[in-house]
């Protein structure tokens, strides 16, 4: 059954089932394209990994109602389930009868997400009248296109207060120092496996870097938030800075997997947002590794971001942004590597 909309009305699905950060920022990349394009934006988180249920929409169980996105309709709550997309359809794939399109490698999804790059790339429509985004988008869209979602999309009211709570509590009269050291605790970390090769030498990074990062000057005085997914490692910093703050959250057992798990259900997802948002409103922000998609938010509204070098994990950048109006404008400055 079709759910609203006129006949000829077009459409940009945007299908994730990832962590916060990388369904965030693929999401930017659907949005630009939907907003380039006169096409509505649909937003569909089932399967989601947070959740048990395979049938529910992930996104409005976290994130506030949104019928519109800078001009853009915008879908996004349960009706999804009831939504029949009009074809043809791209990438051409999903153009299969529903039957034949059940299974789909991982070899297929990244096809799709380099023709889906492709067609952004060219700034060009194309003849679909639905264009399915179910890939990993980051890098899809100009940095403008991801601030505008970050701040449209917020999340629900009970979760806000949340974190307006603990930004109160904890952060009010200081200069905080937000820390996210993404581990992976046993599962496949992919291309943030180089910054991991020697873990012990990792860590000695990551506390380095907080020192450098007080040891800079600071209008207020300071405090270090940790944000991170493993006991391990939540350990070995608080060892070595015992006053850092941490946010009360569940933990899976050693070499277990991420914390983005369906055997966390909600709460998991909760915890991940919290930590997320209150990153993107910390003074400085360590990120390790870099190409974690978590910390995106923070990289692109945080006005000093330590980041590890993608071309030489040992060596530490900071970048010192001016924000004016929240548009920011980049200097960046190498510090050497310890010794």
């Amino acid at each position: 059954m079709r759910v609203g909309g006129s006949m000829n009305e077009r459409f940009v699905v945007s299908r994730r089932r990832t962590g916060f950060g990388d369904c965030l920022w693929s999401l930017a990349a659907a949005w630009s394209y939907a907003n380039r394009t006169n096409r509505t934006l649909a937003i569909d988180w089932r399967g989601s990994c947070y959740l048990e249920q395979p049938f529910v929409n992930a996104f409005p169980l976290f994130f506030g109602p949104i019928k519109d996105i800078a001009g853009v309709r915008v879908i996004c709550d349960d009706q999804i389930n009831e939504f029949s997309f009009p074809g043809p359809f791209f990438p051409g794939w999903w153009n299969k009868p529903s039957i034949d399109s059940v299974f789909r490698p991982d070899e297929q999804i990244f096809r799709e997400r380099d023709e889906l790059r492709q067609l952004f790339d060219s700034q060009e429509d194309c003849d679909a009248n639905t264009v399915v985004c179910d890939a990993c988008l980051m890098w899809g869209c100009d940095e403008d296109a991801e601030r505008q979602i970050f701040r449209s999309v917020q999340p629900r009211s009970e979760i806000q207060r949340r974190i307006d709570a603990i930004y109160r509590d904890q952060f009010a009269g200081h200069s905080i120092i937000g820390v996210h050291v993404r581990h992976g605790n046993g599962e496949d970390i992919m291309g943030h496996a180089p910054y991991w090769a020697d873990p012990e030498f990792a860590l000695q990074q990551v506390c380095m870097a907080i020192h450098k990062a007080k040891a800079l000057p600071h209008p207020k005085p300071v405090k270090v938030l940790l944000c991170t997914d493993s006991a391990q490692v939540l350990d070995r910093i608080t060892t070595a800075f015992p006053d850092l703050i941490t946010i009360p959250k569940h933990f899976h057992s050693q070499q277990a997997g991420p914390l983005h798990s369906p055997a966390l259900g909600v709460d998991g997802g909760v915890s991940a947002l919290v930590e997320m948002y209150l990153l993107a409103r910390c003074d400085t922000v360590i990120r390790f590794p870099p190409t974690s998609a978590f910390t995106r938010y923070a990289r692109l509204f945080v006005p000093r971001i330590f980041e590890f070098d993608l071309n030489d994990p040992s060596r530490v950048i900071l970048i010192e942004e001016l924000a004016e109006d929240l548009e920011l404008h980049e200097s960046v400055n190498l510090i050497n590597p310890p010794c």
